[in-house]
């Protein structure tokens, strides 16, 4: 939003004259962008560590939960009688099982499983190879494949391994793994089919005639009048034409109070009507919707690589070629130590232990889950680059109007002189406004409201103020324009008291009385832009996150500007800015060394927002704010720009800690799979490290889990 100075306003403020405001308040909904739907890829694109995974997760490839869930049951239930009939189990466990046609039990049930419980890992690795992107699915369809090719030879005499029960339970096991990987990240992916559920199925068109039909809410048009009952779901975006109800807007904004709405209120689909109904007139429909667009900017976050995840996708191609070495350097010493048996034993288990499943969930269930449960809160991460960036940023630069400030005029101050109270000055100037349409005289009615005098004869006086009569006497409000017209002057103590509001840079109104004899002032009112209450806590939250420096821009007057830094304590100011030089405000604070996130909601920051290091858009702001930015919150409240700190912080920790944990499970695994500690008595068997590679995993996937814990929304101020 523009910040044009304020007092502007008041040698403009007429009736219904007035000139538009730069400072009116901004849309009370927000508007997410225009970015897929909420039925967006999500996880499966975003799981890119997981390449292999038949091409990035893609469903039609197989790889979703239930498919992996079915595989792995029947799996288990064949692998259980391979096991129990496996001469090398029996012998451990010291029981004989003699029935007839014992030994096709491995070959044929092993085969089965193989085929059915191994095939998505034999579709995978043949997918890398064609792709020449090696990763995790080739690593276990070689691991799997010497082992099924080991366990025919032994059947057929060449080798004297027991190796039917070891290739039914590692295909087991890596089904168990990936479902329950898949299972996570479409756990963390919930926020996208989320928010696609929040719309309901029909909605309840209201015909030029009053007659109120069903109709699926995909018939919508532009233009159409809904009726929204109370506790139904809001099903276009629109304003209200009709009636007054307090809507639940946690599912946008994070903010679990609901906000009251009534006519000329902008409402957002799948937004909740508690307590009344309403009708609302559609003026966004389908993927235009804030909610289609909020989606979009999950699906989009969460598709979009970091360079965390970039070198984690390089880790796991080197992995892949470091594991096949390993395998054929310990195939070899086994064979040349003359153990045919071991070497191939070692050589799958190497191959098994490799696999990157821990590398490849470490950072995309990061991902995912930091994006979904930041969209929760109301923060909308469109740039994974830009949410890492935001943990070393030290100085926060907010534009004023519409984000530390509320962008509307509030009294703040009345003075009363001639005999009169400052009640009477209210009430009186509150009645004469009462039906000017301009923001500052809205301002005065809505201080006013329920004592407001009766008043008669509205008139506009253009660029001076506004008359009106009330009881018999006509009085007149304004500002020093209509002083001027009136030659009246202003009461020497009046005169010190509004001296002293304009030097701060408040907008500054007489209350005249017009009588025959001449004028008089009788009081005068003063009107700010109201900071927003939450903005202290913000900037409190911002210093406790160790940021140096918290700046402010805007377009106001010096006097205005100086007067919002100190009520809100804040380290530098650049006032009296035009809207083209924000951008190179910013600019020279990043040639200052400062590391530069840019809080707006209006057109003219766009460019500042674009040139910051991190740009975070009000997402009560224009699209082409939110365009501009890495991360948008969808309320208007500063106090999530702590929020998104955190999440920065919390989740490269994650990331980091998952990534440290992958390698160096590997670094210590691969030797002991390799057999080095053979001759102390330490040998992992294929099924172990199965067991071993799985339970990397899990701690990956539990520890990524944390994130949740991470606060996000603003405690109560």
């Amino acid at each position: 939003m523009s910040d044009a100075p304020s007092r502007a306003h008041v040698g403009a403020h007429s009736g219904h004259h007035h000139p538009a405001t730069d400072e009116a308040a901004p849309a009370a909904a927000p508007h997410a962008g225009h970015a897929p739907s909420p039925a967006g890829p999500g996880a499966h694109n975003a799981h890119g560590g997981h390449g292999g995974h038949g091409g990035g997760h893609d469903k039609h490839a197989g790889h979703d939960p239930e498919m992996f869930r079915r595989k792995f049951w029947l799996s288990l239930i064949l692998t259980v009688p391979v096991v129990l009939t496996s001469e090398m189990v029996m012998d451990w466990f010291g029981y004989r099982i003699d029935v007839p046609g014992i030994s096709w039990v491995g070959p044929v049930l092993g085969s089965v499983v193989f085929l059915y419980g191994g095939w998505p890992f034999l579709v995978g690795g043949v997918r890398e190879v064609r792709d020449r992107a090696p990763g995790m699915m080739l690593l276990i369809s070689m691991a799997i494949a010497v082992a099924y090719a080991a366990s025919v030879a032994t059947s057929a005499g060449l080798f004297h391994l027991d190796f039917w029960w070891e290739l039914a339970a590692l295909v087991t096991i890596m089904l168990l793994g990936h479902w329950q990987e898949m299972k996570a990240i479409g756990q963390a992916q919930g926020a996208l089919a989320a928010l696609a559920a929040l719309l309901p199925d029909e909605a309840e068109r209201v015909s030029p005639d009053g007659a109120v039909e069903a109709v699926p809410v995909a018939h919508l048009r532009v233009g159409d009048v809904v009726l929204v009952r109370s506790g139904g779901r809001v099903p276009a975006d629109g304003r209200v034409v009709d009636g007054e109800a307090e809507l639940d807007e946690s599912m946008i904004t994070g903010e679990s109070k609901p906000v009251r709405r009534g006519t000329g209120d902008r409402v957002v689909a799948g937004t909740v009507a508690t307590d009344s109904a309403l009708r609302v007139r559609v003026d966004a429909v389908g993927e235009d919707t804030a909610l289609a667009g909020i989606g979009r900017l999950v699906a989009q976050a969460q598709e979009s690589s970091g360079r965390a995840q970039v070198l984690a996708d390089r880790f796991a191609a080197l992995l892949f070629y470091v594991a096949t070495l390993a395998a054929a350097l310990t195939f070899g010493v086994w064979w040349a130590l003359g153990d045919v048996d071991q070497s191939v034993v070692r050589a799958v288990t190497v191959l098994v232990i490799a696999c990157p499943h821990a590398l490849g969930l470490a950072i995309p269930l990061v991902i995912a889950l930091s994006t979904a449960v930041s969209a929760k809160a109301g923060i909308l991460v469109k740039d994974r680059l830009a949410l890492e960036r935001m943990r070393t940023v030290d100085t926060v630069l907010f534009d004023k109007t519409g984000t530390l400030t509320r962008g509307a005029h509030v009294l703040t101050g009345i003075a009363a002189a001639g005999g009169t109270t400052e009640d009477d000055v209210l009430r009186l100037a509150g009645g004469v406004e009462a039906d000017s349409e301009h923001p500052l005289a809205k301002a005065i009615v809505v201080a006013a409201a329920g004592k407001q005098a009766k008043a008669s004869d509205f008139r506009s006086l253009t660029g001076r103020g506004v008359q009106a009569t009330v009881d018999g006497t006509r009085y007149a409000v304004g500002g020093p324009a209509l002083l001027r017209e009136l030659a009246v002057s202003v009461p020497a103590d009046l005169a010190e008291r509004t001296a002293a509001w304009s030097s701060r840079g408040a907008a500054v109104l007489h209350l005249v009385r017009l009588s025959g004899g001449g004028a008089e002032v009788l009081g005068a009112l003063a009107l700010e832009d109201e900071v927003r209450p939450e903005a202290r806590q913000a900037i409190a939250e911002l210093r406790a996150a160790g940021v140096r420096k918290i700046v402010m821009i805007t377009g106001d007057a010096r006097p205005v500007a100086d007067a919002v830094a100190a009520d809100l304590g804040l380290d530098e100011v650049f006032a009296e800015v035009l809207p083209a030089d924000k951008d190179q405000t910013v600019a020279g604070l990043q040639a200052r060394g400062l590391t530069v996130a840019m809080v707006g909601d209006g057109v003219n920051d766009a460019p500042a927002l674009a040139r910051a290091d991190v740009g975070i858009a009000i997402g009560a702001g224009t699209d082409v704010a939110i365009e501009s930015a890495g991360v948008v919150l969808a309320s208007s409240d500063p106090r999530g720009v702590s929020g998104v700190i955190r999440l920065s912080r919390a989740s490269y920790r994650k990331m980091i800690q998952n990534l440290a944990w992958a390698a160096g499970y590997n670094v210590v695994a691969i030797p002991l799979a390799a057999g080095v500690l053979a001759w102390a008595g330490v040998a992992l068997s294929p099924a172990v490290g199965a067991v071993l590679m799985s339970a990397s995993t899990i701690v990956v996937a539990l520890n990524a889990q944390l994130l949740r814990r991470v606060r996000l929304s603003p405690d109560p101020a």
